[in-house]
């Protein structure tokens, strides 16, 4: 696989290399014979990617270049740009897959020959799974994207069939995407690259994370046909279980391209896709779906409000300029068949804004609009707000409006430490809504549950706001009143008193200690420790009916470590491109984001979970380090400061550079016991402030609800 031609930044090498970025700046410094800068700026140079391996292999540094590494370094430093590269490995990973003899025919052959005969054959497979050819991301014989021309001039196809001249700079790449499939799965392979490119340029992109996508393909049921008409990565449709047809539609055309071709990686299912903006260039004019999928662009005023003045979408109102979300509700009830479903991602202004209240008023009356569901902050960009979920219904001729809307509010379900992007129970959430959804779906009408779920008369909420926030239509959930206080308080005592029970005796003062010491690479080199970088991320579980049920595990986060708290996180099983890294009793996990000192031995109850990102896990030899003397170690504040690397917005922690006293064992399990009771008496601590602030704040509300008496 000759890649000559291809460069690594800094970073790359890191990642080739299993070290951090200042490890790379170090050897460029100490190592006279370090490869020279080919490229990139004085600030961030790139270096030749076959002198950067050959380095690394002479120092001993480096095996082998991971495959999946290599192809990666060869797509992010393709002449054409990675996007384009993204489209032709992903056109060639179709025709791997879908006739896998024509592709071994085809790389027989020389590079040359090779880019002369993909294009036909890449032409086929892609007129076969996407229904077209031609394109509006029309890739020049550079490789780069064409200037876009006016969208109002109307929609066009996602994916154009690259031609000789555009290909063959990339053959090297395709062969090597080629392998990877062969060791991968075509779609695991394009997944990689996609979620590798998605990583590298996270403000480039809006993401749908997998639990909201989980959730709003589970509210929009069973669904045949299935439409997103603003797609970006294609999260949505990907979460879609078993569907028969996939339409998307996405306005940027390299992104709508690479969307298309990882949905027809993703499923069997016929998928036809468009690029160009759906309001003003609606590639499925006649489209009548089962369900449409939609996280819409946020507080859009050039959403097309002059010219599209009269269009016959706007059935339940003109929108506003300021609500162009408004606008993208009333396209996905237009794109609906008679009793579709429509699940929207929406701002929380958008259901109380004063110039939407028409609108909002319009599908009520008409029974249009049939739940709104409040997330916790941290759901889906952007994280700092709580966002909504629409769940709409196409009403059908004949039938009477629908009297009751469900609210519902998940936003108390935040996890340990009040929430945020990695500390979602989404377990909880997702129990939350589908619990209170189907009985209602069904009967119309559900269950109060305080708090949480209320189904609301459409009168009730036809006022002169018409405000749809959920918060401000449920009764408040029962605080359990004085007895429930008194529980929080009897525990709490207890807690206090075992905090007492565990409280460290004086210590007596000695003079500082000066051991042989090592560090924790070379423990690792010696065979004493097992070093692994967590890498799983968290995921929404599919609803209880779904066929993959039980085949999820727990995810041990970084706020989990930080909280002591149990692991929060959950990995559907089979997303990742590799086995997530499992914890087992006895292993040390340290976070290596912060610069703080906060360790933590796994214990029973953990053991079992994946490991997340952003740690280090350590695998002591039981019998060469005991895992509390290790833990306990690594802790000291000095020792971290050394091992640490500042930059201008984070600190990070080089677990290798960690120092550990030389010690016999019988020694070691002396500190260890001392460290074990050290980390009892914290975590009561902890238990003790959050029973604490329980009890607080449930006597301020108890008093304020006149649940509880002030005597």
């Amino acid at each position: 696989m000759p890649n000559s031609s291809s460069e690594v930044t800094a970073a790359g090498i890191a990642r080739l290399a299993g070290v951090g970025r200042a490890a790379v700046s170090n050897w460029r410094r100490r190592h006279a014979d370090f490869p020279k800068p080919v490229g990139g700026t004085e600030t961030s140079p790139s270096f030749a990617l076959a002198e950067v391996e050959q380095w690394l292999r002479d120092q001993g540094k480096l095996a082998e270049v991971p495959l999946r590494e290599r192809v990666w370094q060869q797509l992010a430093s393709h002449p054409a740009g990675a996007v384009t590269a993204l489209v032709h490995a992903g056109c060639t990973l179709l025709l791997v897959r879908d006739r896998p003899t024509v592709w071994l025919e085809a790389a027989a052959v020389s590079d040359e020959r090779l880019a002369e005969l993909l294009p036909a054959a890449l032409d086929a497979v892609l007129r076969r799974r996407l229904g077209t050819s031609a394109a509006s991301v029309n890739i020049s014989a550079a490789g780069a994207s064409a200037p876009r021309t006016d969208i109002s001039a109307g929609p066009v196809a996602a994916v154009n069939t690259p031609g000789a001249a555009a290909l063959r700079p990339s053959v090297p790449l395709l062969r090597g995407v080629a392998e990877l499939s062969a060791e991968l799965g075509a779609a695991q392979a394009f997944e990689f690259l996609v979620g590798r490119q998605l990583d590298a340029n996270p403000r480039q992109y809006t993401l749908t994370p997998p639990g909201p996508a989980a959730l709003m393909a589970a509210l929009a049921g069973s669904a045949r046909t299935v439409l997103d008409p603003a797609s970006g990565t294609g999260a949505l449709l990907r979460a879609v279980d078993r569907p028969e047809a996939l339409y998307a539609q996405e306005a940027d055309p390299e992104l709508a391209a690479v969307t298309a071709l990882r949905l027809a990686l993703h499923t069997d299912a016929e998928v036809r896709a468009g690029c160009g903006d759906a309001l003003r260039a609606d590639a499925f004019p006649q489209l009548a779906a089962d369900a449409v999928l939609c996280h819409p662009p946020f507080n859009e005023r050039n959403w097309g409000h002059d010219e599209l003045a009269y269009d016959p979408r706007w059935e339940y109102g003109f929108p506003a300029r300021t609500e162009s979300e408004l606008a993208w509700v009333q396209h996905a009830l237009a794109r609906l068949r008679p009793g579709g479903t429509a699940v929207l991602l929406m701002p929380p202004a958008a259901a109380s804004r004063r110039s939407g209240r028409r609108i909002r008023a319009g599908l009520l009356r008409r029974g249009a609009l049939r739940a709104v569901v409040a997330l916790p902050p941290g759901a889906a960009p952007p994280y700092g707000i709580p966002l909504h979920l629409w769940v709409l219904r196409k009403p059908d001729a004949g039938q009477p409006p629908a009297p009751e809307v469900l609210l519902v509010d998940t936003t108390e379900l935040a996890g340990a430490g009040g929430g945020g992007r990695d500390r979602l129970d989404w377990q909880a959430v997702q129990n939350t809504v589908l619990e209170a959804w189907p009985p209602f779906d069904r009967q119309g009408t559900a269950e109060e549950q305080p708090g949480v779920s209320r189904s609301v008369p459409v009168i009730e909420l036809l006022d002169d706001d018409v405000d749809l926030a959920p918060a401000r239509h449920l009764p408040p959930a029962a605080g359990g009143g004085a007895e429930e206080l008194a529980r929080v308080r009897e525990r709490l005592t207890d807690t206090l008193r075992l905090t007492g029970e565990l409280t460290p005796q004086a210590a007596r003062c000695a003079e500082p200690a000066h051991w042989p010491a090592t560090t924790v690479g070379e423990l690792a080199r010696a065979g004493a420790l097992v070093l692994s970088a967590g890498a799983a991320s968290t995921a929404l579980t599919p609803a209880p009916s779904a066929p993959s049920e039980g085949r999820t595990v727990p995810v041990l986060t970084e706020q989990d470590v930080l909280a002591g708290t149990a692991p929060s996180g959950l990995l559907a099983g089979g997303t990742d491109e590799e086995p997530p890294v499992r914890v087992e009793e006895g292993d040390v996990v340290v976070p290596v984001l912060g610069g703080g000192s906060v360790v933590r031995v796994v214990d029973r109850a953990t053991a079992g979970a994946a490991l997340g990102r952003n740690l280090q896990l350590l695998h002591p030899d039981p019998d060469a380090l005991d895992p509390w003397f290790l833990a306990g170690f690594l802790r000291g504040t000095a020792n971290t400061r050394q091992a640490s690397s500042y930059a201008s917005t984070a600190t990070r922690l080089d677990v290798r550079r960690l120092q550990l006293p030389r010690m016999p064992l019988a020694e070691q399990q002396r500190y260890g016991e001392r460290f074990r009771t050290l980390a009892a008496f914290e975590d009561a601590l902890r238990l003790a402030g959050r029973l604490g602030e329980q009890l607080v704040q449930g006597l301020y509300d108890g008093l304020t609800d006149g649940t509880v008496l002030p005597e």
